[in-house]
């Protein structure tokens, strides 16, 4: 089954990305997707640099968090007739040809979100790193008390979703928690879920920006807060 590539709407929060932002974007152009970006307030060139690129770039006046821009990009979505939108990191550790296979369970009717996992291929698990692997498997452990939703990797940015799916998400938590937020929104809405194998791309930047170790531990601990209050 074949699906027009203007439908499917590929978001991506970019926060201080000016780097590697078009780096990511260019082959994703490439695809015919409809690339979303969402600037989180950034205050470097980011803007600049996507300047000429057949995007869509939206832009929030000030800095509201990473699940503030993906719920931005949803319902900018969703208001634009997508049929389908990808939950896509703006730091060049995701690759956009793996976007068709994130994309086929949701074609095929089989589910209405399917979440990347690092944690199904021996490959894949190699390429991370090892104290970091050991925090995500804590991560996951954590992440089925909060939400009651067991899932081979806990926080995996590549995400992609139907039609459905888009119009009952509707993120509250601007900041980290807002992943544990996203699947108990998916539970108790009873949408289908299928994990799908990704590869990470572990980069000096990327490792620095945005997955740090303590940053795995910080998304346990908001896990938790989340939970909380």
């Amino acid at each position: 089954m074949t699906i027009d590539p203007k439908t499917v709407f590929v978001l991506i929060p970019a926060y201080r990305e000016a780097l590697v932002i078009a780096r990511t974007v260019v082959p994703l152009v490439a695809t015919g997707y409809r690339v979303v970006v969402i600037d989180d307030g950034s205050p470097d060139d980011t803007e600049r640099v996507l300047q000429g690129l057949p995007i869509d770039y939206l832009r929030h006046s000030i800095n509201l968090g990473t699940g503030a821009a993906r719920q931005t990009g949803m319902t900018y979505a969703l208001r634009e007739g997508a049929e389908y939108a990808v939950h896509f990191d703006a730091d060049g550790q995701h690759d956009a040809s793996e976007i068709p296979k994130m994309l086929e369970p949701l074609i095929a009717g089989r589910t209405d979100v399917t979440l990347g996992t690092r944690f199904h291929r021996k490959e894949d698990i190699r390429e991370i790193p090892p104290v970091r692997r050991m925090v995500l498997r804590g991560a996951i452990f954590v992440n089925l008390l909060m939400t009651g939703v067991k899932l081979s990797d806990a926080h995996n940015g590549f995400r992609a979703f139907n039609r459905k799916a888009i119009s009952k998400i509707q993120l509250t938590e601007n900041r980290m928690a807002y992943a544990s937020e996203l699947l108990t929104i998916i539970r108790r809405e009873k949408l289908r879920v299928e994990e799908v194998p990704v590869h990470i791309v572990y980069t000096d930047y990327s490792t620095h920006k945005g997955q740090r170790n303590m940053n795995a531990i910080h998304i346990v601990i908001d896990l938790i807060l989340n939970r909380l209050f």
